[in-house]
């Protein structure tokens, strides 16, 4: 039988223990909150800083749960038998997880996209606002947060609206078929120039793309930078329409079925 003296010392290791995990998790929280503030971290570009952030809080804590089984008095020998045991069972349990990892990595190093740039994957939109060891967060423009697995996003197409310098605005309008495809086109053009944030170079363009038998179709296209795109779709589309206004730029024939009876 255990005596008092064995049972009175484990005690006292289990004390101690629990004084080191909960001085030890505040004192990793504290390290990680003060790097995060420091001002050469923050110079890194941001999907390096919030990766690495999350990867110190693992190592560290990893680190804390080793010291605290070696207080207990558990032998590390024991821990990592136990461990090589259950390899397998583990490794299938968290597969994903580990594929999360992987694709968290594979995101570092390749940088498809980073922190804050407008992105779509898996069917969903918005911005970046936090890449993790195993988790990507999206803020959507509706402001939903959407949290997308690395593993998952890694194996999808992604697009990033972010990426390039300048974006292209292209917008459809139709007309009556009886209007001159030639005025048409200057109307849409003059209008398009006259938006502040539509670049002159790459130069508007507008064109008869389409028709049916009652109406015409134009495509207008229209150069911005790609912080200005919102901006730019919602003015041209308002210009053109109030110019065919001011113009008398007919609109297509709505032709009503009749039923016999």
């Amino acid at each position: 039988m255990m005596s008092l003296a064995t049972f009175g010392n484990y005690v006292v290791r289990i004390v101690i223990a629990a004084v080191i995990f909960f001085a030890g998790k505040y004192v990793v929280d504290w390290l990680v909150e003060k790097l995060e503030k420091s001002e050469k971290f923050a110079q890194l570009d941001g999907t390096v800083r919030t990766f690495t952030l999350s990867f110190i809080r693992i190592a560290l804590y990893v680190v804390l749960a080793i010291v605290v089984v070696s207080i207990i008095g558990i032998p590390m020998a024991s821990v990592i038998a136990v461990l090589a045991s259950a390899g397998v069972t583990v490794g299938l349990a968290l597969q994903g997880a580990l594929a999360n990892l992987a694709g968290g990595i594979m995101v570092l190093i390749f940088k498809p996209f980073k922190v804050g740039d407008y992105i779509e994957t898996n069917g969903v939109q918005g911005i970046c606002t936090d890449i993790t060891l195993f988790y990507t967060k999206l803020l959507t423009l509706d402001n939903k947060r959407v949290t997308v697995p690395n593993g998952t996003l890694m194996n999808a197409n992604v697009t990033d609206y972010s990426a390039e310098e300048l974006r292209r605005v292209d917008l459809t309008f139709t007309t009556a078929k009886s209007e001159e495809p030639a005025r048409v086109q200057q109307v849409m053009l003059d209008a398009m120039k006259k938006v502040d944030k539509v670049l002159a170079d790459p130069a508007p363009f507008a064109r008869l793309s389409g028709g049916t038998n009652d109406s015409m179709e134009f495509t207008a296209r229209a150069w911005c930078k790609t912080e200005d795109y919102w901006d730019v779709y919602f003015d041209v589309t308002q210009a053109i329409v109030e110019a065919f206004g001011q113009n008398s730029v007919g609109a297509p024939v709505i032709r009503i079925a009749q039923i016999n009876k």
